[in-house]
């Protein structure tokens, strides 16, 4: 995939009011997770990614989800490495997702 490539996501249109506020509430995530790691509180980031593992799909981002799911694991094994290369993954995916709204 491209570095300028889009990743297309069809959404209901009765959540365009409610999606930037998704977005930012994942981009708060990735900065949570990245000072928790510092600490070491993997209980804090199990979860971030349990609460993300329900929300993504909920909204039509089944990506954020399996996203949380790996979050999630890599916290119940202390797998630092894992769960930044997830959530370099993420803030990828935050960066190239364009959501298009079916009315």
């Amino acid at each position: 995939m491209g570095k300028e490539e889009k990743i297309i996501v069809h959404v209901d249109a009765d959540l365009k009011s409610i999606i930037p506020r998704f977005f930012e509430l994942r981009c708060a995530d990735l900065d949570l997770i990245n000072r928790n790691i510092e600490k070491g509180d993997y209980e804090t980031i199990r979860r971030i990614g349990h609460s993300m593992k329900g929300a993504g799909g909920g909204y039509g981002f089944d990506y954020i989800s399996e996203i949380g799911v790996a979050i999630e694991l890599a916290a119940k094994e202390h797998n630092t490495e894992d769960i930044r290369r997830w959530v370099d993954e993420l803030s990828v995916y935050l960066k190239k997702i364009e959501v298009l709204y079916d009315e």
